[in-house]
Protein backbone atom coordinates (compact mmCIF):
# COMPACT_ATOMS: atom_id res chain seq x y z
CA UNK A 1 0.00 0.00 0.00
CA UNK A 2 2.93 2.34 0.46
CA UNK A 3 3.41 2.30 -3.30
CA UNK A 4 -0.25 3.21 -3.74
CA UNK A 5 0.08 6.09 -1.27
CA UNK A 6 3.08 7.38 -3.19
CA UNK A 7 1.11 7.26 -6.43
CA UNK A 8 -1.84 9.08 -4.88
CA UNK A 9 0.42 11.94 -3.81
CA UNK A 10 2.27 12.07 -7.15
CA UNK A 11 0.96 14.51 -9.81
CA UNK A 12 -0.53 12.82 -12.87
CA UNK A 13 1.85 14.55 -15.25
CA UNK A 14 4.81 12.92 -13.45
CA UNK A 15 3.41 9.38 -13.61
CA UNK A 16 4.52 6.79 -16.11
CA UNK A 17 1.86 5.05 -18.18
CA UNK A 18 2.21 1.92 -16.06
CA UNK A 19 1.71 3.85 -12.82
CA UNK A 20 -1.34 5.63 -14.21
CA UNK A 21 -2.92 2.36 -15.39
CA UNK A 22 -2.28 0.72 -12.01
CA UNK A 23 -3.86 3.67 -10.19
CA UNK A 24 -6.91 3.74 -12.47
CA UNK A 25 -7.41 -0.04 -12.09
CA UNK A 26 -7.26 0.28 -8.33
CA UNK A 27 -9.80 3.11 -8.43
CA UNK A 28 -12.18 1.15 -10.67
CA UNK A 29 -11.89 -1.96 -8.47
CA UNK A 30 -12.67 0.13 -5.43
CA UNK A 31 -15.78 1.73 -6.97
CA UNK A 32 -17.08 -1.64 -8.20
CA UNK A 33 -16.76 -3.05 -4.70
CA UNK A 34 -18.71 -0.12 -3.23
CA UNK A 35 -21.71 -0.27 -5.56
CA UNK A 36 -24.88 -1.39 -3.87
CA UNK A 37 -27.11 -4.06 -5.34
CA UNK A 38 -30.09 -2.78 -7.28
CA UNK A 39 -33.34 -3.44 -5.49
CA UNK A 40 -36.79 -3.36 -6.95
CA UNK A 41 -38.12 -1.05 -4.23
CA UNK A 42 -38.33 1.90 -6.58
CA UNK A 43 -41.85 3.04 -7.20
CA UNK A 44 -43.34 2.68 -10.66
CA UNK A 45 -45.47 5.51 -11.93
CA UNK A 46 -47.91 5.97 -14.78
CA UNK A 47 -48.93 9.35 -16.10
CA UNK A 48 -52.31 10.71 -17.13
CA UNK A 49 -55.60 9.04 -17.94
CA UNK A 50 -53.87 7.08 -20.70
CA UNK A 51 -51.45 5.64 -18.12
CA UNK A 52 -54.34 4.59 -15.90
CA UNK A 53 -56.01 2.96 -18.92
CA UNK A 54 -52.83 0.98 -19.73
CA UNK A 55 -52.37 0.01 -16.08
CA UNK A 56 -55.88 -1.41 -15.73
CA UNK A 57 -56.20 -2.56 -19.34
CA UNK A 58 -59.33 -0.55 -20.03
CA UNK A 59 -60.58 2.24 -22.27
CA UNK A 60 -59.95 5.95 -21.66
CA UNK A 61 -63.56 6.66 -20.53
CA UNK A 62 -63.37 3.75 -18.07
CA UNK A 63 -59.99 4.98 -16.78
CA UNK A 64 -61.55 8.41 -16.26
CA UNK A 65 -64.40 6.80 -14.29
CA UNK A 66 -61.91 4.85 -12.16
CA UNK A 67 -60.06 8.07 -11.32
CA UNK A 68 -63.26 9.98 -10.56
CA UNK A 69 -64.66 7.13 -8.42
CA UNK A 70 -62.16 7.94 -5.68
CA UNK A 71 -61.02 4.34 -5.20
CA UNK A 72 -57.44 5.13 -6.19
CA UNK A 73 -57.25 8.65 -4.73
CA UNK A 74 -54.39 7.72 -2.36
CA UNK A 75 -52.28 6.66 -5.36
CA UNK A 76 -53.06 9.74 -7.47
CA UNK A 77 -51.17 13.02 -7.32
CA UNK A 78 -52.55 15.76 -9.51
CA UNK A 79 -50.90 19.11 -10.06
CA UNK A 80 -52.93 21.19 -12.47
CA UNK A 81 -53.50 18.99 -15.49
CA UNK A 82 -50.63 16.60 -14.76
CA UNK A 83 -51.73 13.30 -13.23
CA UNK A 84 -49.15 11.00 -11.61
CA UNK A 85 -50.26 7.59 -10.35
CA UNK A 86 -48.28 5.16 -8.18
CA UNK A 87 -48.97 1.98 -10.16
CA UNK A 88 -48.50 -0.58 -7.36
CA UNK A 89 -50.62 1.36 -4.89
CA UNK A 90 -53.36 1.96 -7.46
CA UNK A 91 -53.58 -1.75 -8.26
CA UNK A 92 -53.63 -2.58 -4.56
CA UNK A 93 -56.38 -0.05 -3.83
CA UNK A 94 -58.47 -1.26 -6.75
CA UNK A 95 -58.07 -4.87 -5.57
CA UNK A 96 -56.46 -6.01 -8.81
CA UNK A 97 -53.06 -6.92 -7.42
CA UNK A 98 -52.09 -10.44 -8.52
CA UNK A 99 -51.21 -11.58 -4.99
CA UNK A 100 -54.65 -10.75 -3.58
CA UNK A 101 -56.91 -13.02 -5.61
CA UNK A 102 -59.65 -14.70 -3.66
Amino acid sequence: MANLQELLSKPVWQMTGEEFVMLSRHASDKTEAQTQPVTDTDRKYVYGIAGIARLFGCSLPTANRIKKSGKIDKAVTQIGRKIIVDAELALELAGKKTGERK
